[in-house]
């Protein structure tokens, strides 16, 4: 891409990046005051939306947005690649910068299993019914329920999206694949509740003829989940594998990455 290719690429870019970031930030912090925190103990269903928010909404919005140089973790000079297929390291490296220029030496495709992995496991942990009743009967532990939530799944799309300076280092059938096991994760245990034909979670108490019953609450808890779990991992699954058939079906895109893989390495050896 030219130089002007790119300066009109940043153009628009660069605001949209912000925007995002500022609505996964707002959207995080929404969540955590009321009312929605008062009708988390209230309603499966908003607290079902609440776990969502934290687990996918949040995260995607916040990696997608690339914080890190308003937040001091990166310098405002992004890696870029140049005209001759060189990637472009900043004068100041700093934390995020690091982590970037390590990932562009090898890939990180086993750790990224490893972390899609760990987040499952940490998605099921806040949906049992002993955490989630004790999430409610404690509305302090939201905090706690959040921070685990945003940080794990800010770590897990980092391996997922493009978040200048970083970029994904896995593969894209990778990306796909983790990105799948994650959302189908959501839906088996979201499914599971909602085909229960008791409440898994004791904190909500539905009575009979006001407000929302129990079985329309298991309904609305799994479909809220299986929507904003879709919203944020259909889109990344379906542009992974449009440019993955792409780049198939280009015989020689192989042999250019190589090429521009081995001058990021004498590149960065230099230094």
């Amino acid at each position: 891409m030219s130089g002007e290719g790119l300066r009109a690429e940043r153009s628009w870019v660069a605001p949209l990046r912000g925007a995002l970031a500022l609505s996964g930030l707002l959207l995080w912090l929404l969540f955590l005051v009321p009312p929605v925190w008062s009708w988390v103990g209230r309603y499966e269903f908003v607290q079902a939306m609440q776990f969502a928010v934290f687990a996918f909404g949040v995260p995607v919005l916040l990696v997608s947005g690339a914080p890190w140089a308003r937040l001091g973790l990166a310098s405002g000079e992004h890696h870029h690649l140049s005209e001759d297929g060189e990637r472009v390291s900043p004068l100041r490296v700093l934390t995020i910068d690091r982590l970037a220029l390590s990932r562009v030496r090898s890939s990180r495709q086993l750790r990224a299993v490893f972390v899609g992995g760990a987040f499952i496991a940490l998605t099921v942990f806040w949906r049992v019914a002993p955490i989630v009743d004790f999430v409610v009967r404690h509305p302090w532990m939201v905090v706690v329920e959040s921070l685990t939530l945003v940080v794990g799944g800010v770590v897990t799309f980092t391996f997922l999206v493009e978040s200048p300076p970083m970029t994904p280092a896995t593969s894209r059938p990778y990306r796909i694949c983790i990105s799948t096991a994650i959302m189908w994760g959501a839906w088996v245990v979201a499914y599971l509740d909602a085909m229960s034909h008791s409440s898994w979670y004791h904190a909500f108490h539905h009575v009979a003829g006001q407000g929302v019953s129990r079985s329309a609450d298991q309904q609305l808890s799994a479909g809220l989940i299986w929507l904003i779990s879709a919203a944020v991992f259909v889109p990344i699954i379906f542009w992974n594998l449009v440019y993955w058939l792409q780049s198939e079906e280009d015989p020689n895109a192989e042999l250019t990455q190589l090429i521009r893989d081995e001058r990021t390495r004498g590149f960065f050896g230099t230094n």
